[in-house]
């Protein structure tokens, strides 16, 4: 490539790779081998209470990996953009050496330019390698610099995420080399101009199956050092690797559904990588990056992978042939009509047998490790078709973690994301343990996106839409199970007092949508696609605003989960776990068996019950609010004896108005509001409870009326 000279500008890039602390907006979580009990508290922290920032550990491996790339080779001026011209000068640690560099992408040999000693001005994006030699001979560690050529310095209050193909165009399934550059907001704002706290070597290609399809596309990004090999760094406050997921939400126009249950689905104890989300600028042109590079808003999230700071399983060497070892670590999961080598054959009745299932680590897979895996699995399948599949100690139990997979369930019926148990349907096995499912990836076909293979109604349940052939119909077979059944609706009671009831939820929402309301503008001015129906084969709500898009997240699911509180869900009478009686004697304390004296007829008093007006009491709260709207909850307790039906009535403030209801029949007239109960919760023992809840609109902050309740 021929230097040439233009319009001075200025170089406006400075790579911090030691003692960056990189503070994370908008991440979330960590990936974790196994899920924590019932109840547990969550396994870190997440995007709507947290601040994370690098490690010292991850401070020190960007450093050596920043480090390793420059080499033996000193920069006048550290990877970054610029615009107009750079000029470079180039020196280095290796003592009576010449210098030799490319611009080319390739490492130099001694055929390359020789540096004379006058600085190097540049003025398109190029990749400056460099290497020391003595004689004809390389010397020491080569180095690199990328320096990206820019026409905009647009400002974001979400981090930005640079790729520069270098003119090579956009990758198909093969990895291009790119310059990447990350940049964080400092005072609230960032921008290309801003120096980087990640500049890397790294390759980026296309992923995904139906998403691919999209101009929004999202891609796997690799980071590499000199050699084209692996270079770790951490990334917007998530622990350093070198492996990473670009997904941009395009179906999903409110951008935050696979946030909403990487966060969710930790907090329950299921493993579920961290994401941060960014604005992304992608140049595959030989042009400078411009405004017309934009791409809109992106999360960058962790692969699914065996390693420290993923899911950190036993590591399986490819001499690891016998017991025990052959036992663990694997990660295994469903990829419907897309499962790539090694995948695992079922051996049974096509009818009932599994399709699909792929090895995702270890790779390279040994075959005495495929066949071990596959007739494990093998016999877990065939223990659910078994008589006594349901027996505590020789039935699926001694096969599976059965609360990671009741999580699991209640996720993707909570969502009925369309693919769930089909594609990207996870599950792992470490060294001497059980199967347990997760970890969580891919829900952007989600809460009422979808509708090509399975119908994206509120009703009804999502394991139930199988596709031929199938992937695995394991979920339904443990659903033959009494005992699996009451587990279920045990854990989904629980989780709706806690993580799932209707205030977490709403506050999950507000905290993940909150830091992106800029970012969301920019992102539809990019892709206007709000009021678009079918993106692709995939049907989509067409509000009309971003904040509609979410309202509509959130009234479908709040509708979806009243419908899992019914008795068609997992809202009916449950069995209490059994539990183990203390130690001690069986047989009553000694003392006397006849009751001590005294009357045997009721005291005076009487006999008439309550009038109907105190059989029972209704208490109102709000809930959540925003701007125009609020959302409410009702519960009705019985008073001193039991009821099987059950009315509140309340006045509305003024301004005030009911726009939507569950678990109560609620009509308005005037505005005197009147909610009955359904059929499954108007019997109610003496002192017992129930709640219904609603939307509502309001002019002002909604008020706080006193609702009256009867009974009969």
């Amino acid at each position: 490539m021929r230097l040439t000279v233009r319009s001075t500008g200025t170089a406006t890039a400075a790579f911090r790779a030691a003692g960056v602390l990189a503070a994370a907006v908008l991440v979330a979580g960590l990936l974790v081998p196994s899920p924590s009990p019932a109840g547990a508290e969550p396994l870190a922290a997440t995007a709507a209470n947290s601040t994370t920032t690098t490690s010292a550990a991850d401070a020190v491996a960007a450093a050596a990996a920043a480090d390793d790339l420059v080499g033996d080779i000193r920069f006048s001026v550290p990877s970054g953009t610029f615009s107009g011209e750079v000029s470079v000068s180039l020196s280095t640690t290796v003592s009576g050496a010449q210098i030799r560099y490319t611009t080319d992408g390739r490492l130099p040999t001694a055929q390359s330019s020789l540096y004379s000693g006058s600085p190097l001005r540049l003025t398109r994006t190029t990749q400056l390698r460099a290497q020391a030699f003595v004689g004809q001979a390389a010397s020491g560690a080569p180095g690199t610099a990328m320096y990206v050529a820019r026409t905009t310095a647009t400002a974001h209050d979400l981090p930005v995420i640079l790729i520069d193909s270098y003119g090579a165009g956009r990758p198909d399934r093969q990895y291009f080399n790119a310059a990447t550059m990350i940049f964080e907001p400092s005072g609230g704002t960032t921008s290309l101009a801003a120096a980087p706290t990640v500049a890397t070597r790294a390759g980026f290609r296309l992923r995904g199956q139906s998403s691919a399809m999209f101009a929004k596309t999202p891609y796997r990004l690799e980071f590499w050092d000199n050699e084209d090999d692996d270079a770790d760094y951490p990334v917007l406050g998530m622990p350093a690797d070198s492996d990473w997921v670009l997904r941009g939400p395009f179906s999903d126009k409110a951008l935050i559904r696979e946030a909403f249950v990487y966060d969710l689905g930790r907090q329950m104890g299921l493993p579920a990588p961290r994401y941060a989300f960014a604005e992304f600028y992608l140049n595959t042109d030989a042009g400078p990056v411009g405004a017309d590079d934009y791409m809109g808003v992106y999360m960058i999230v962790e692969t699914i992978k065996n390693s420290k700071n993923r899911l950190d399983l036993k590591k399986l060497r490819s001499d690891d042939r016998t017991l025990p070892k052959i036992t663990g670590g694997y990660i295994f999961k469903f990829e419907w009509m897309a499962a790539e080598e090694p995948t695992l054959p079922c051996t049974g009745p096509a009818a009932s047998c599994w399709n699909y299932l792929e090895v995702a680590d270890p790779s390279p897979l040994a075959s005495e490790q495929r066949d071990w895996l596959r007739n494990h699995i093998q016999e877990f399948h065939n223990v659910l078709r078994a008589s006594n599949f349901a027996d505590p100690a020789t039935g699926y139990r001694a096969y599976i973690d059965v609360d990671s997979f009741i999580d699991q369930l209640i996720i993707n019926e909570l969502s009925r994301e369309m693919d769930s148990y089909l594609r990207s349907a996870y599950f792992y096995k470490d060294r001497d343990t059980k199967i347990f499912a997760g970890p969580l990836w891919d829900y952007d076909l989600s809460f009422g996106v979808g509708g090509y293979f399975a119908n994206d109604q509120t009703s009804g349940w999502q394991y139930q839409q199988g596709r031929q052939p199938m992937a695995n119909d394991w979920y339904n077979q443990l659903l033959r199970d009494p005992a699996f059944v009451n587990q279920v609706r045990l854990r989904w009671q629980t989780l709706r007092r806690g993580a799932l009831s209707d205030a977490s939820l709403q506050s999950r929402i507000n905290a993940l949508t909150a830091p992106l309301g800029n970012g969301a503008q920019r992102n539809f001015q990019r892709w206007p696609n709000l009021s678009t129906r079918m993106i692709g084969p995939f049907i989509t709500p067409t509000a009309s605003t971003w904040q509609g898009q979410v309202q509509y997240m959130r009234d479908w699911m709040l509708r979806r989960a009243a419908w899992l509180d019914s008795t068609a869900g997992w809202g009916g009478p449950t069995t209490p776990p059994p539990t183990t009686p203390p130690p001690g004697p069986t047989t009553p304390p000694p003392g006397p068996t006849t009751p001590p004296p005294g009357p045997t007829t009721p005291p005076p008093g009487p006999t008439t019950p309550p009038p109907a007006s105190a059989a029972c009491t209704a208490t109102y709260t709000v809930t959540n609010q925003w701007t125009g709207g609020f959302q409410g909850e009702v519960r009705v307790t019985a008073g001193t004896r039991a009821i099987s039906n059950w009315t509140v009535t309340w006045t509305l403030p003024s301004g005030q108005a009911i726009t939507q209801a569950w678990n109560a029949t609620v009509t308005t007239q005037g505005s005197t509001v009147t909610a009955r109960n359904v059929s499954y919760n108007g019997s109610l023992a003496p002192g017992a409870s129930t709640t219904f809840g609603f939307l509502g609109s309001s002019s002002g902050a909604p008020g706080t009326p006193t609702p009256t309740c009867t009974a009969s």
